[in-house]
């Protein structure tokens, strides 16, 4: 559902790319990492050469995306996912977002300011920097 809704906002607003768990980047500061879906813009997904596209590009994405599931123990805790995200955050994410349905709590990690909680939020959106993006969290939740 996650992905379906990021995908239904790139294809309405046009100029952006997603990409689903399976893909992964080479950040800045040099770790690969995979989050659980993440958004591009799209101008500078096409700044990277064709070399660059194949394996892991060598960027950071806009938007980052962490969804724990019950079986997120041991080295994909939730620490491990906030350990992620300020990975992400420190190399160059303009928003993160921490999703955990078992307590239907965000978290959201803006590029600049205080990380915010969110408890029984019904819809998030992408702000100043992704417009349009709006997340249908009780569709999340309920998957």
């Amino acid at each position: 559902m996650l992905l379906f809704q990021l995908q239904r906002f790139a294809g309405e607003a046009g100029g952006w790319k997603v990409f689903d768990s399976s893909g992964g980047f080479r950040l800045p500061d040099g770790p690969v990492l995979s989050p659980d879906a993440s958004v591009i813009r799209l101008e500078r997904w096409q700044a990277l050469s064709p070399e660059q596209r194949r394996g892991f590009p060598p960027l950071c994405p806009d938007l980052v995306v962490e969804l724990a599931s019950p079986s997120d123990q041991g080295p994909r805790g939730n620490s491990a996912l906030r350990r992620k995200l300020t990975t992400y955050q420190a190399n160059g994410a303009q928003l993160g977002w921490l999703l955990l349905p078992e307590e239907q709590l965000v978290e959201i990690w803006p590029a600049h300011g205080e990380r915010q909680r969110l408890e029984g939020a019904c819809e998030l959106d992408g702000g100043d920097g992704l417009p349009g993006l709006r997340l249908n969290l009780a569709e999340i939740w309920q998957a």
